[in-house]
């Protein structure tokens, strides 16, 4: 678990207070005596697992540098209800303005890591990796790809830019499978495999013979994906996905497959519930 870029971090913190606080948070300031300051807690209504503490620090931090943020749990913590997560301490100004931005990503960024450490659960006992997408809120890979691992899980290719997947249009649009490998592989940084979507045994035998060191298998029947995995013999690395759901994901992890990529960890996460609360007006923290 690699913690994200600050630079990025904090780039996308500035957009976000940009798009909340506007010319100024109007409410605050007119009824918050500039001068009041207040100990705050935030504490969780649900259970699952932690991500993006350090991110919701960064909020405070921008909007108040004198803001104290002691967080209480770390990042891919098991999180009980009522859980005390962090501790925040500061002009009550700043606290209230940074509130929901803070609440958004932290909410966010553990909704994501409670879904992946869910399917990483599921298939525990096999050899599969389960791995993400670029399926992410526009603006927020970079967090929402962090939080899949705080869950226990992998990251897929974060970009266009750092991996070479031939997709089915790819195919259509360079001629055909073995001319568009043939092109990838005579042109590619030696650093970067070559992954291919197929979606049967024939186009699977293709990819292997044109070179491919990866293979998806795309929406396979999970007969075809064991036969699949059985005609590959470890020659490519094997990847499962399309309609992978924490119903089935087991069932696909026994057929031998290498990785399980999920779309859902990061497009379809609800977020996980938290509150900050002024006082003394959570209910305490788990041990």
């Amino acid at each position: 678990m690699i913690a994200p870029d600050p630079s990025h971090v904090e780039r996308i913190v500035k957009n976000a207070l940009a798009e909340d606080i506007g010319s100024g948070d109007i409410t605050t300031s007119l009824t918050v005596p500039a001068h009041a300051r207040t100990d705050a807690v935030i504490v969780s209504r649900s259970v699952g697992v932690l991500a993006g503490i350090d991110v919701a620090r960064a909020v405070f931090a921008a909007v108040d540098g004198r803001i104290v943020f002691e967080a209480m749990m770390e990042d891919g913590s098991e999180i009980a209800r009522d859980d005390l997560i962090a501790n925040v301490q500061g002009g009550a100004t700043g606290i209230l303005t940074g509130e929901r931005v803070a609440l958004n990503l932290l909410q966010r960024m553990s909704g994501i890591a409670t879904l992946t450490a869910r399917y990483v659960s599921l298939v525990a006992h096999t050899r599969a990796r389960i791995v993400d997408t670029r399926k992410t809120t526009p603006g927020l890979r970079v967090l929402e790809k962090y939080a899949v691992t705080a869950g226990g899980g992998h990251n897929h290719r974060f970009g266009l830019y750092d991996g070479i997947l031939i997709k089915d249009n790819h195919i259509a649009a360079a001629g055909g499978m073995r001319t568009a490998v043939t092109a990838a592989k005579a042109n590619a940084p030696h650093t970067l495999k070559i992954e291919v979507e197929v979606t049967d045994l024939d186009e699977l035998e293709e990819a292997i013979d044109s070179g491919a060191d990866a293979v998806l298998l795309d929406n396979m029947p999970v007969e075809t994906m064991r036969r699949a995995v059985e005609f590959a013999a470890g020659r490519v690395i094997l990847e499962a996905s399309g309609g992978v759901t924490e119903e089935n994901v087991a069932v696909i992890a026994g057929t031998g497959v290498d990785l399980i990529s999920v779309g859902a960890l990061t497009h379809s996460a609800p977020a996980l519930d938290m509150s900050l609360e002024f006082g003394g007006n959570h209910v305490g923290q788990h041990t």
